[in-house]
Order: structure tokens, then sequence, then C-alpha cells
């Protein structure tokens, strides 16, 4: 990626760790990070070297959401400019809950509305027992749109009815019973969880960790009618078919290690 303003991307072998890095304002959204995070998963997700993308933020907070001198300009834009720079957040949300590359958000400090929006998008989010959590836009007079199908994904519709409207602050404690968050670490521990979590994603193929989230997306929600069943059917049949699926197998029957672990580890 050219020379990111609010962003600094980190490799670590197959793992690439996206670090917001706008501390002097709680890693807020404005324009640029919107941009750039956009830029930065697209470029990544497509980048068949990168095993696992982590999300983090500099400084004190995960991030605090919508910069709010960001939000004023929008107050004040044309409705045309107003609808084009909210499709840019949506995109934002989307493109990161479609990753077929496992994405895993690291939060430490506030995440606050569109920060909880990312930990929802994530696929997994491990918090630090500092982190809160909040969908406050009601307390701006705004509504959590743009996160809102990431965060009833995550936490259900009964508790959004709750969160949207008071604008609670939730505890790690709380986000973890309400399925926002995975796990919840000491702040001194959460590298080391986040690790861990790491590890057993590169232990996986690649290929049917795609397969897999593409599965839940084709589940989720529906009855288990005759086309599910069949749609079910069929992915797994493809699947036993590839070359990832016979080096598994191979590698559990032969006791060794499967070959993408020894390229991603």
């Amino acid at each position: 990626m050219t020379n990111p303003t609010t962003l600094k991307i980190e490799r670590r072998g197959p793992v690439a760790w996206i670090w917001m890095d706008r501390p002097q304002v709680h890693n807020a959204f404005d324009e640029t990070l919107i941009a750039e995070l956009t830029v930065a998963f697209h470029r990544l997700d497509a980048d068949a070297d990168v095993r696992v993308i982590v999300l983090a933020g500099k400084g004190k907070s995960f991030s605090a959401g919508a910069d709010l001198n960001w939000m004023k300009r929008q107050g004040t834009a044309s409705v045309e400019d107003n609808v084009a720079d909210a499709r840019r957040l949506a995109n934002l949300f989307r493109t990161i809950a479609m990753c077929r590359t496992p994405t895993v958000a690291r939060v430490h400090g506030a995440a606050l509305g569109g920060g909880m929006g990312l930990a929802a998008a994530c696929d997994i989010c491990v918090a630090s027992s500092a982190a809160q959590f909040a969908t406050s836009e009601v307390r701006l007079g705004l509504i959590p749109s743009a996160i809102g199908p990431y965060v009833v994904r995550a936490i259900g519709e009964r508790q959004a009815y709750r969160y949207f409207q008071t604008a609670e602050r939730i505890l790690p404690a709380r986000a973890c019973e309400i399925g926002l968050a995975h796990e919840v670490a000491e702040p001194e521990a959460l590298d080391e969880r986040v690790q861990s979590i790491v590890d057993a994603l590169l232990a996986g193929g690649p290929q049917a960790q795609a397969a897999s989230t593409e599965l839940i997306r084709a589940v989720a929600g529906r009855p288990v009618d005759n086309a599910v069943v069949e749609d079910t059917a069929r992915r797994i049949a493809e699947q036993r078919a590839t070359p990832e699926a016979r080096e598994g197998l191979g590698a559990f029957l032969d006791k060794r290690a499967a070959q993408w672990t020894r390229i991603g580890g």
C-alpha cells in the first residue's frame, strides 16, 4: 500500500496487522481512515501470502467511532455528498465482513459507535478486560445504521433493541455474554491470547476456512429445507475433491504436519 497516513501495516510472516494510527483522536473515523482501511482490507484479502488479518488500534483506544468534525462536515453537505459518504462507510464494514481471509479484532480500549462496528464486522473479537463497547449514536441524535447489520449479526435482534436505544456501555464480560466478543484477557495477556487464536487459524486449511465462512453466510437464518440440505451436501462433496482436502486427510493419516502449516507457520 502506498504510504497510508492513518494506518500502519505490519507483516509478521503470514499474518498482517492493520494498526489504526490516529491516537490523538482515539482512532476516530474520518474520510481518510475509512478509505485507507477499505483499501488495506481489499489488498490484504487478495494477497495469497496473508493467512490472517488482525485489526488493532494505537494509543488508548481501539476506535472511538466517528470523528465529530467529520460528522459535522457531513451534516452540512449536500444530500448527494452525504449519501455518497455514508455509502463509503457502509462499504468499509461490508469489505471487512466479506473477507475470505480470517479477521481478528484486537480491542484494547474504547470501541464506540463505528469502533464497535469494526469489532462486530471481524470474524473474531478478542477484548481486553479494560475495553468498553457501545452503540453510542443515539446520544448524538444519530443511528448505528452502517454498523447495524454486523452488530445485529453479532449480538442478535433482541439485544440490539436494548443497546441501540440506550447507548449503554458494554463491559467485556457482558460483551462475551451477548456474543460480541469471543474472548476477554487482562491487558498484559491480550497479545498472547490474540496470538493463540492466530496460531489456531494458521493450523487450518486456508481454502477450507474460506469455504467455511461462505457456508455460514449461506445457511445462517435459513430453515433446514431441501435446498439447504442439497447445498450443504454439494459443498462438502466439492471440498473433499480439492487438493487441500487430500493433503489434509493424507497428513492426518500419515501423522505429519499439513503442507499449509509449514508454509504459514
